[in-house]
């Protein structure tokens, strides 16, 4: 059947990463990896086609995040703009006793997250259709979770206004970042030390089958959020916290 080949890729490519698969979870994947490409044809969910490209890019690299932090039992965690699934059910299907929020501010992929959740049997798992500097501010999401964990392409500087102001003290941000994420860490260090957070740790990974590298970075919060943060929509990615350059010496 098509989906074998992309069985195949999951098995080999998460033995390969050291991640423990039983084989219930591995047919989850193949569900949710069929629901995404029949959808795909009439939503524009992802530019990901194949099925070692999609086992690869999508379920096992979400599968990294558990290379750097521990999902135990009963722990709450928020996938901020969850798009297609990655890599907040992914984990949940991993980590099946955690309890998931999964945010998406398009209402298309909000329903397709929905429609998932129901097909892939998945229980404790709510879907937010909202914009993350919104949610942020409420009472009921604001500081309430374990951990964050974000898969975006945005700076991150940017990720930490949209994603810290949910981490609860003592909690952590999960951000699924390139293979050198040394100068974008050092740009966004402001953002990251105004919204509570310091820099725990960041863990090197290498994709199975030659898909390169990437880092996860994970960040710790120590402080509470400002009130004042997040800042409304948009203006995170329009005027993004950064720390002022130095300005340089020059000779008279």
């Amino acid at each position: 059947m098509a989906a074998a080949g992309f069985r195949d890729v999951l098995e080999r490519g998460a033995s390969e990463l050291g991640i423990r698969l039983d084989s219930r979870a591995i047919g989850v994947f193949e569900r949710h990896y069929r629901v995404l490409v029949d959808c795909n044809r009439r939503v524009n969910l992802t530019s990901i086609e194949g099925e070692e490209e999609a086992a690869v890019k999508h379920f096992l690299d979400s599968l990294t995040c558990l290379l750097a932090v521990d999902l135990p039992e009963g722990c709450k965690v928020v996938d901020v703009g969850s798009g297609a699934g990655f890599p907040g059910v992914v984990l949940k299907v991993a980590r099946g006793g955690i309890r998931l929020a999964l945010v998406e501010a398009s209402r298309k992929r909000a329903d397709f997250l929905r429609d998932l959740v129901d097909m892939l049997g998945l229980s404790d798992v709510e879907v937010l259709w909202d914009r993350a500097e919104r949610l942020g501010r409420t009472s009921v999401h604001r500081e309430s979770y374990d951990v964050v964990t974000a898969r975006a392409v945005g700076e991150m500087a940017v990720l930490a206004e949209l994603c810290l102001p949910f981490v609860r003290v003592g909690g952590m941000f999960v951000a699924q970042k390139g293979p050198d994420a040394r100068e974008e860490m050092e740009a966004s260090a402001e953002a990251v030390e105004t919204m509570g957070g310091v820099v725990d740790r960041v863990v090197p990974v290498c994709l199975p089958f030659g898909y390169g590298g990437r880092s996860i970075v994970v960040v710790r919060k120590e402080s509470t959020t400002p009130a004042r943060y997040p800042r409304r929509p948009g203006i995170p990615e329009k005027r993004p916290i950064k720390r002022a350059r130095e300005p340089e010496l020059t000779r008279g």
